[in-house]
């Protein structure tokens, strides 16, 4: 199933939230995205009616199997085409500004043959 770019970024956000603190809410994720709680608010609400995160009565927030999924998939591909772009020399802050859009559009077949093809730059020493 396709989701938005967005729900994905949340996705991605309490992911990396969830590995450097114990406790995810809403707050942290508004903080971390630069968005207002009220807007984090309603995608928490559309991302638990998609069975994509938990949310106890404390207000904690946890990924479920899918959400995790979903996460694991973008976060490998941001810090991927990250490292890609600082080791062709493009600098870390447009690096990271990049991949976070490029994440979102390419192909599952077009980020393994790259995947590949680094792979191959590194047995070789290129890269």
């Amino acid at each position: 199933m396709k989701i938005q770019e967005s729900a994905e970024n949340y996705l991605e956000a309490i992911l990396i939230l969830s590995q450097q603190k114990p406790d995810v809410r809403s707050i942290d994720i508004a903080t971390e995205l630069e968005f207002t709680k009220p807007s984090v608010s309603v995608a928490m609400k559309k991302l638990r009616e998609n069975g994509f995160v938990l949310m106890d009565s404390d207000g904690y927030i946890t990924l479920t199997s899918a959400g995790l999924g979903i996460a694991e998939k973008m976060y490998e591909r941001h810090k991927f085409m990250s490292d890609f772009l600082m080791k062709i020399g493009v600098s870390e802050a447009v690096a990271v500004h990049d991949a976070c859009r490029i994440e979102h559009v390419l192909s599952a077949e077009s980020f393994e043959k790259l995947k590949l093809f680094v792979k191959s730059l590194k047995d070789e020493q290129v890269l």
